[in-house]
């Protein structure tokens, strides 16, 4: 296919011996004044991941078993696009495009693209099959860095449609969470080669009045958005306006990179109040690798200062709009907010998990993915 180059991931052994120098150097800070993650990671913890990812966790077979997975680069409009294009064994297997967000990676869909495209190999049928691309946002990961501004959602959009295109898909659905959701949202505004999109984070909105008489789910919703509101956005607002000054942090300290992410994995996953009940410290670790190997901590968080308005753009999804709602979302949005954006025709409440839903609940991801594009392919 013209244009598109094959990718392996290989990190320089100076990188890495770069990266445990850095660990063993970090200067602490003096540790909370409380007894829970209130005022963020906890020392203690944090002291405890970094001796271990200096220590003992091995990159190399990390990167092993990533590229298990079928990886490539293609260059549009001046910036490099990585991406896992994993094919089905099944001739008649449905393109899936599925996006990831921030603090994510394509190390979140680890667990689900083998289900995806094998699907008779893990209890499903040869029907179920998907050939799955997941790339990675521009500025995440391995992907390039956009040297000017605007690379918001609906740029990036249509780069992955041309991705699709030169993958020779002219019609493939979608599926996203977090950024990932709001760039899929903007693939089914689209249309075109998009004919259906599945959401794990839909971009709801409260409808007027909704607080004189809320609804048991409406209370809910807004208990857990005033939350997000006061606790746990403050990560948002330093990204949306302050991005480069945050980058130099970042960039300069593994252990810096890994707690801003790790936080994130504690407050948005269904983990009972500590994150390894969510996720393998291994694989949260992965995850931040794809941060800290390619210098991204700047470049992911100017996304937020290009497109943190898209969360809140109004024109609807007229593509058949598929939704699995976990219940550790942390922005949940009951179905009556999401109607008058999309075209809602499957929607499942979901008993446990939360905002990383490839990541922490892999079989009940596939088994909805699976049974909403059964009616789309």
């Amino acid at each position: 296919m013209s244009g598109i180059r094959p990718f392996t991931i290989r990190a320089s052994d100076e990188a890495l011996a770069d990266l445990v120098g850095r660990i063993k150097a970090t200067r602490w800070p003096e540790p909370e004044c409380v007894d829970d993650w209130s005022q963020g990671i906890p020392l203690a913890y944090t002291q405890e991941v970094a001796a271990y990812w200096a220590d003992q966790y091995d990159w190399r077979d990390s990167e092993e078993r990533l590229n298990r997975f079928d990886q490539f680069m293609t260059t549009i409009d001046d910036v490099d696009i990585h991406f896992i294009h994993q094919r089905s064994p099944h001739e008649d297997a449905m393109p899936l495009l599925i996006t990831h967000g921030w603090p994510g990676s394509v190390v979140e869909f680890h667990k689900v693209i083998e289900p995806l495209t094998n699907p008779t190999a893990f209890g499903g049928k040869a029907e179920d099959a998907f050939h799955v691309v997941a790339p990675s946002l521009p500025g995440y990961g391995f992907s390039g860095k956009p040297a000017k501004n605007g690379w918001g959602v609906e740029k990036i959009a249509e780069v992955w449609a041309e991705l699709m295109d030169r993958l020779g898909y002219s019609r493939f659905g979608a599926q996203g969470g977090d950024w990932g959701a709001t760039v899929t949202t903007q693939l089914g505004r689209n249309g075109g080669g998009c004919v259906a999109i599945h959401l794990n984070m839909p971009l709801g909105r409260p409808p007027k009045g909704v607080t004189d008489n809320p609804s048991e789910a409406d209370a809910a919703a807004l208990k857990a958005l005033g939350y997000y509101q006061e606790w746990d956005s403050g990560y948002s607002k330093q990204q949306s306006t302050r991005p480069q000054t945050l980058g130099y942090g970042l960039v300069d300290s593994p252990v810096g990179q890994m707690a801003w992410i790790f936080e994130k994995f504690w407050g948005w996953t269904d983990c009972d109040g500590h994150p390894e009940n969510a996720l393998g410290r291994d694989e949260m670790l992965d995850n931040v690798m794809l941060y800290w190997l390619n210098a991204c901590g700047a470049s992911s968080a100017r996304l937020y200062w290009e497109s943190f308005g898209a969360f809140s753009r109004t024109e609807k999804v007229e593509v058949p709009t598929g939704v699995a709602a976990f219940p550790k979302e942390i922005l949940p949005s009951p179905r009556s907010w999401c109607e008058p954006g999309y075209n809602i025709t499957h929607w499942t409440d979901m008993p446990k998990g939360g905002h990383f839903a490839a990541f922490e609940q892999p079989e009940l991801f596939v088994d909805d993915v699976r049974l909403f594009f059964a009616a789309h392919r």
